[in-house]
């Protein structure tokens, strides 16, 4: 794994020790980002179940300013505090270890607004639609923000949530990513 493209191009990126985290693959992150950018002017990134944390230094690398992961497991935060490190970004940076539910309550309490988040939970959790929720339900997603969720393929989320509008769907063998809009402007439910 490494950083695919802008200022930290080229830079390794280490692994969460064990089989418990799956990375996200260089072509997915790569597809991912011709989807959503390539590159940004600035904004915010939330990566939720952040795992080696290479989808946010993704977009640090490609412009963002800005980004707060969260996981769990001990050993993905570390990772991550060394991955930020090894590619000179860990001043753009808050990593928590904290379940994501938690997380997103907190962020809301600190009334933080972010303009693209990566969702990318252990499949077998089946979680997503709410915590679309609860990112609305918190006012977490400025206007137009984008969210990127990492799902197993065999999963489908096709269907408005809220504000947010189902923009694509692209599949990688098992893996599917889902992107979703927050429409500007439009009322939320709930």
């Amino acid at each position: 794994m490494r950083v695919v493209s802008g200022s930290a191009k080229g830079r390794p990126l280490k692994a969460v020790p064990g089989m418990g985290t799956r990375p996200t693959t260089d072509k997915v992150k790569e597809a991912v980002f011709s989807m959503i950018g390539p590159y940004f002017d600035g904004g915010h990134v939330l990566d939720l179940f952040a795992g080696t944390g290479g989808l946010s230094i993704e977009a640090l690398s490609r412009g963002m300013e800005h980004a707060v992961l969260t996981d769990l497991d001990k050993k993905a935060i570390d990772t991550i505090r060394l991955n930020l490190q090894a590619t000179g970004l860990s001043g753009k940076a808050e990593v928590y270890r904290n379940d994501a539910q938690k997380a997103l309550k907190a962020l809301s309490k600190r009334e933080m607004s972010f303009d693209l988040v990566f969702l990318d939970p252990p499949y077998k959790l089946k979680i997503i639609t709410e915590l679309l929720e609860e990112l609305l339900q918190g006012n977490l997603l400025s206007d137009g923000a984008r969210v990127v969720i990492e799902h197993d393929a065999e999963d489908k989320y096709e269907e408005p949530v809220g504000a947010l509008e189902w923009i694509r769907r692209a599949e990688y063998g098992d893996t599917a990513i889902t992107i979703y809009r927050n429409v500007k402007g439009a009322e939320i439910d709930g």
